[in-house]
């Protein structure tokens, strides 16, 4: 009997090689490499998206209206995809197992089967299964077409006959294609199975929704190219121990990037959280050393929550220093500006900080909080409950300004904060359409804050 014949594929960018190489040419990923049966025959690829013969025509000749859409009826959900669902486009939703993606997907074929055709395909679940989860959710009132596939031939013959509006693939990684003679979730598989769905979401104007498992990296498991593929990519996101979910958007062809849609999971599926901010602060002590409320952007939306800090000595020949929600490094470098510009010793100084609530920040306008925070506690002086602070700390104890700053103030007088501390501002940065009736403390260095405390 003959040997099968094998090729090397990389993860990463899907390269292709006769052997295995440690280093990919084409990413120059390291130990990315796997090795999988070689196809029998040779896919059938169509010769442009959404045409049956490549056609070159004029930049100005081609058509610019504005996308067709189908709104969900789930604000949060249709904020993070620019609006609503695009006709024909593709749309890959990752997340950890168990938090929360089928049942979110579920809730919005709910929403939009009372006016649009819908289809929801599952190769991990049967119809009973995909019913009874259905069922904890609450009524549906209209029509969600069941079918339990993996053979994606068979898939498109469905999607043929049914003609569907809204299509969810639950999940790719479990997909394949028989000319492909390598096993579902594979990396060839899920290249071809997603190139399939992209051609069919294209040419039939269908809006596919599709499943992708993460890695223990976080990431979307199989070939990088995948995020390539698609016109959107969305990560549901949410701790083990919280019941708050975040529907962040990293890549989106029809919208703004990073908005996020924050919903609470229940007995009865997700409820949407209208006012982020104030779930965030939920439970928040008050006049209590080392805790500040800051201001951060999600997106086009400022979000509120709070920053905490312990700053006690140690008992250990090296102090420890522990963050969680922001960079550890950054930590260390604004305790590094703080002993510097004000001359405080923190060398004899456990330090711990935490984004209450378990969110990441990333953002750089978090600076000034952190900071505050630590010498709220180093003081044992508790900030004003009132007070809200956000900025840029840069080397030299400069505070420098943050996107969308007028935003956030106006974010933190909604929700009845009374002093506001901010960078400095510039003359075109004060002008602004209403009166703010909450107060603007502006510092231009850290050396500034230890007057306010």
């Amino acid at each position: 009997m003959a040997k099968a014949k094998t090729v090397f594929f990389c993860k990463e960018c899907g390269f292709e090689s006769a052997k295995w190489l440690g280093q990919c040419p084409g990413c120059r990923a390291w130990n990315s490499f796997t090795e999988e049966p070689m196809a029998q025959t040779k896919a059938k690829y169509s010769h442009g998206v959404g045409v049956g013969v490549a056609k070159l025509q004029p930049l100005q000749e081609v058509s610019s209206d504005r996308e067709e859409r189908t709104l969900i009826g789930i604000r949060e959900f249709d904020r993070v995809l620019g609006g609503g669902i695009v006709k024909g486009s593709l749309v890959l939703v990752g997340g950890d197992p168990g938090i929360g993606k089928s049942t979110l997907l579920l809730q919005m074929c709910r929403e939009i089967s009372t006016k649009h055709k819908v289809l929801y395909i599952s190769g991990e679940e049967s119809a009973q299964q995909i019913k009874m989860r259905a069922d904890r959710l609450g009524e549906f009132s209209g029509e969600v077409l069941l079918l339990a596939e993996t053979n994606l031939d068979l898939i498109a013959a469905a999607l043929e006959k049914e003609q569907p509006e809204v299509v969810v693939i639950d999940s790719i990684q479990t997909m394949y294609r028989e000319e492909v003679g390598a096993a579902p979730g594979s990396v060839s598989q899920v290249r071809e199975a997603t190139a399939s769905l992209m051609r069919l979401a294209k040419e039939k104007g269908i809006s596919i929704f599709i499943v992708g498992h993460v890695t223990k990296e976080g990431t979307v498991a199989g070939p990088r190219m995948l995020e390539h593929m698609v016109d959107t990519v969305l990560y549901f996101e949410g701790d083990a121990s919280a019941s708050y979910r975040i529907l962040r958007a990293v890549k989106n062809r029809f919208g703004s990037t990073n908005e996020i849609g924050v919903f609470e999971m229940s007995g009865s599926g997700l409820l949407e959280v209208a006012n982020p901010s104030e779930y965030m602060l939920e439970g928040r002590p008050e006049e209590e050393p080392g805790s500040v409320i800051t201001t951060v952007m999600e997106g086009t939306r400022p979000i509120l929550v709070e920053v905490q800090a312990l700053v006690c000595q140690t008992n250990f020949n090296m102090p420890r220093r522990t963050a969680a929600g922001v960079d550890y490094n950054r930590v260390n470098l604004l305790m590094a500006v703080m002993e510097k510009r004000l001359g405080i010793s923190l060398a004899g100084c456990d330090a711990y900080v935490n984004v209450a609530g378990g969110m990441k920040i990333s953002e750089p306008g978090i600076d000034l909080a952190i900071v505050l925070a630590l010498l709220s506690s180093y003081k044992n002086k508790a900030v004003d409950n009132k007070t809200i602070a956000f900025g840029e700390i840069g080397l030299t104890g400069e505070v420098r300004n943050v996107s969308m700053l007028m935003q956030r103030v106006r974010e933190a007088e909604k929700l009845g904060y009374e002093t506001c501390i901010v960078p400095k501002l510039h003359s075109a940065r004060k002008t602004d359409e209403k009166p703010l009736k909450i107060k603007l403390v502006e510092v231009g260095n850290i050396r500034e804050l230890a007057s306010l405390i």
